[in-house]
């Protein structure tokens, strides 16, 4: 487990080095340890878990992520590219790991040299992984197939040429066919079931003609959605990727899951300094194109966070800050590096208070869901654009 607050390379404390930034990110341990925890008891004894830590761990820092997950023992970690990859294993996680996205064949033979899983989902990739061999260690691959998404992935039609081709190199030490998995795209919803469970009809069609072949690859289909809806789809192994960092797929998961007394826990908070308040007169008009006019006398605290850091735009005049545990809502434009917000409510917020943009405040909580209502997009995108040159803070 990494250690809370000890002390840097430069002998400064996690606390010393806050006290000297702007904004930052908390990430609660804690949390991420509640969350695998929840996944692991859920899970029969037989289903292994990859987490999904690509893009940065969804914006929770893709090193101390995965070093959390290690110490708490999970099986694999996934990730998008094979430089994630590298990043990780230079940070010497030695855990298994599987390349989900594409991987150019330039860079086969890193991944043949540290030991990284890719995902194979084309033939004209199938056909690179047995060229211009230079290392004696196999390649390890994790075949994807398309059951009905249609992004990545081979199609059953195309199965009795795959497995022709797998036969011809049964015996070939050059690539090792570690895996096969699908992905569902519509798993998140309990009201369309039936989609799903085409799907994983689909996927069964596949396997069966994987064990006709002597294959017995690692089958996985489910993401934290699949996971939790369709039990009959975890397989050898699930993909948790949003779920541990304790966010739920979609509102109607997390509804389905109400009842439940053991539910996820965020693990990542937002926070930034105040820096300045002042009072502006009634008719005033705040920021970039006098966007909003002040409606009565209105103390005003500015933030210095913006669009730069991973506050959309789309929150202009919509969203909010917590400040001593109160809302204090985003006046006129979000600009680059600073946001203007209402404090006329809040007589206590001075220059130097904590400004909660994502987490909780002693009752009140500002979830990343309400950013992404109020910007028209998912929780999913405001968490994963969080600046990564923003602090995390590991406690």
């Amino acid at each position: 487990m990494i250690k809370k607050n000890n002390k840097k390379k430069d002998g400064l404390s996690d606390t010393a080095h806050q006290e000297m930034l702007r904004t930052w990110l908390d990430i609660d341990t804690k949390a991420i340890a509640h969350n695998f925890k929840l996944f692991r008891k859920f899970l029969g004894k037989k289903t292994s878990i990859l987490a999904v830590v690509k893009s940065n761990a969804y914006g929770h820092n893709i090193t101390e992520f995965s070093a959390e997950l290690v110490s708490h023992g999970v099986d694999r970690l996934g990730v998008d590219s094979l430089l994630e990859a590298l990043t990780l294993r230079a940070k010497k996680i030695k855990a298994p790991i599987l390349v989900l996205g594409h991987t150019l064949p330039s860079m086969f033979e890193e991944a043949r040299k540290n030991d990284i899983a890719i995902t194979i989902s084309s033939f004209d990739a199938f056909a690179s992984a047995y060229q211009d061999i230079k290392s004696r260690k196999p390649l390890r691959v994790h075949i994807k197939v398309d059951t009905g998404m249609h992004r990545q992935g081979f199609q059953l039609h195309d199965s009795q040429k795959l497995i022709t081709l797998l036969l011809k190199h049964k015996n070939d030490k050059t690539v090792t066919i570690e895996g096969l998995y699908t992905h569902f795209a519509e798993a998140k919803d309990p009201r369309s079931g039936d989609s799903t469970r085409r799907q994983i009809d689909e996927l069964h069609a596949w396997i069966n003609a994987f064990k006709e072949a002597g294959f017995s690859p690692v089958v996985h289909a489910s993401a934290t959605a699949g996971t939790l809806l369709y039990p009959q789809a975890h397989f050898d192994m699930v993909r948790i990727g949003i779920g541990m960092y304790g966010l739920w797929p979609s509102s109607d998961v997390e509804r389905f899951y109400a009842h439940k007394k053991e539910r996820l826990k965020p693990v990542l908070s937002w926070k930034a300094v105040v820096s300045e308040v002042k009072d502006v007169r009634k008719g005033e008009r705040v920021g970039y194109d006098f966007t909003e006019m002040l409606t009565r006398d209105t103390r005003l605290a500015v933030i210095p966070v913006g669009y730069w850091h991973g506050l959309p735009r789309a929150l202009s005049s919509k969203g909010r800050v917590l400040i001593h545990s109160r809302s204090a809502r985003i006046m006129g434009r979000v600009t680059m590096g600073m946001i203007v917000v209402d404090v006329t409510d809040i007589p206590k917020a001075r220059s130097g208070d904590i400004a909660v943009l994502i987490g909780k405040d002693g009752r009140e909580e500002i979830r990343a869901g309400e950013l992404a209502t109020f910007s028209g997009t998912t929780h999913y995108e405001i968490v994963t654009r969080l600046n990564p040159l923003m602090k995390r803070f590991y406690r």
